[in-house]
C-alpha cells in the first residue's frame, strides 16, 4: 500500500538567526548552482545576511523554510516594494535536488502567495536561469517547467554574458574614440564608491528609469521612485555586503548626468565583477553615450582591480543595441535566464 509523501512544514525564517540563516542560503546556494555550476549567480551567505538583516524604508524582505524530518529542504523569498510598484511582489522558491517533485515547492509558493495577498499584492514576479542550449523559452529546465506548472509565464527573456577581462587597451581606446565623435558637447566621470554628493539627485533620477526604459516585455512595472535617501540607504547595503561599484556617467554641457553604467564587485567572489546598470535618457540618445559611459567604467575596473579575470550581465533578447554593444567588447553568452510573471486571483 502506497502512501503519500509528508508535507514539509514551513516556518519563516530569522535572519538573526545564524544556524537557520545557514541551512537556509544552504538550500538556495545548492539548488541556484545545480544546473549553471560556475556560470550561476547566486547571492553569497554574507551578502544575504547583510540584505535580510536591514530594515529599509525601500522594501520589506521575507523568507520560509521547507522542513523535512528535521532537514531544511526548501527555501523561499518575497521582496515587496514600498516606495512604488505597491502591486508587486519578487519572489523565488528553492528546492534541494533530491527532494523535488514531492509538494516541496508548491508547498513554498503557496505560503508566499499567502503572504502576497495579507500584504495586497496581486501580481507575482520571478527568476529563473537555465542552460543557453536550451533555447529562449527553457524547454526541459527545471525553474521554466516549475513556473508554468504553478501558472507563471515567461515575460521576458534574457541571456546571460560574461567577458574574459582583461580586454586589450586597443580594443577599449578604439571603442571610446569612436564614441568621442558623436558626443563633444558631453563629459563623462567615473569613481569607485558612494555618488558624490553633486551627482546625487542626478543619480537617483536617471537610475529609477531602469526598470521601465529597459525592455520589458510583458512584466507589469512602473518606474522606481525618486528617492537620494533610498540611494544612500542601498549605499549603506552594499557596503555591508563586501561589495564596492565602480560607476562611471555623463554629463551634459549643464552638468546634469544624462547617462550611466556601473559595475560591482564582492570580496565573497573573488576574480568576478557584475554589470548591473547602464542607461541613456531617451532625449540624449544617439550619441553613443552607452558605449562611452560602459568602456570607461571597464577601464576605470581594470585600473583599479586588476585581480578581476571575467564581468557578467544580463540582457533581453530584444534588446539588440545593448546586446550589440556587449559583443563588441568581446561579452559570450553562457546561459539564460527568465522574467516570470503570475496574476493572482
Amino acid at each position: 500500500m502506497s502512501t503519500s509523501p509528508a508535507a514539509p512544514e514551513i516556518h519563516e525564517l530569522d535572519p538573526f538567526d545564524d544556524a537557520a540563516l545557514d541551512a537556509w542560503h544552504g538550500v538556495y546556494a545548492v539548488a541556484e548552482t545545480f544546473e549553471l555550476g560556475g556560470a550561476a549567480t547566486a547571492w553569497q551567505l554574507e551578502e544575504v545576511r547583510a540584505m535580510m538583516q536591514r530594515t529599509t524604508t525601500q522594501a520589506w524582505l521575507g523568507g520560509w523554510s521547507a522542513v523535512l524530518d528535521g532537514e531544511v529542504v526548501g527555501a523561499g523569498w518575497m521582496r515587496t516594494p514600498l516606495l512604488d510598484n505597491l502591486e508587486l511582489a519578487e519572489v523565488a522558491v528553492h528546492v534541494l535536488p533530491v527532494h523535488r517533485r514531492r509538494g516541496v515547492g508548491s508547498a513554498l509558493l503557496a505560503r508566499l502567495e499567502e503572504v502576497a495577498r495579507r500584504r495586497g499584492r496581486r501580481i507575482l514576479t520571478g527568476l529563473a536561469s537555465w542552460a543557453h542550449d536550451a533555447g529562449s523559452d527553457g524547454a526541459g529546465g527545471s525553474g521554466p517547467g516549475f513556473a508554468a506548472a504553478r501558472g507563471f509565464e515567461l515575460a521576458l527573456s534574457e541571456v546571460q554574458r560574461e567577458l574574459a577581462l582583461p580586454v586589450d587597451d586597443a580594443l577599449l581606446r578604439r571603442l571610446a574614440d569612436e564614441a568621442a565623435a558623436r558626443h563633444t558637447s558631453y563629459t563623462l566621470r567615473s569613481w569607485a564608491g558612494p555618488v558624490p554628493d553633486e551627482l546625487l539627485q542626478g543619480w537617483a533620477e536617471i537610475t529609477s528609469m531602469l526598470v521601465t526604459e529597459a525592455p520589458t516585455g510583458a512584466l507589469e512595472v512602473e518606474q522606481e521612485a525618486v528617492s537620494t535617501d533610498a540611494v544612500r540607504d542601498r549605499e549603506e547595503t552594499v557596503r555591508r555586503q563586501g561589495r564596492t561599484k565602480y560607476n562611471t556617467v555623463a554629463l551634459d554641457a549643464s552638468g546634469a548626468v544624462v547617462a550611466y553604467s556601473d559595475l560591482a564587485t564582492t570580496v565573497h567572489e573573488p576574480g568576478r565583477a557584475y554589470q548591473w546598470g547602464t542607461l541613456v535618457r531617451p532625449a540624449h540618445r544617439g550619441h553613443r553615450l552607452g558605449v562611452a559611459t560602459k568602456v570607461a567604467n571597464l577601464r576605470l575596473l581594470q585600473r583599479e582591480r586588476p585581480d578581476i579575470v571575467r564581468v557578467t550581465t544580463y540582457n533581453a533578447e530584444v534588446n539588440t543595441h545593448m546586446v550589440g554593444v556587449n559583443e563588441a567588447l568581446g561579452f559570450r553568452p553562457v546561459a539564460r535566464l527568465g522574467d516570470f510573471q503570475k496574476k493572482l486571483g
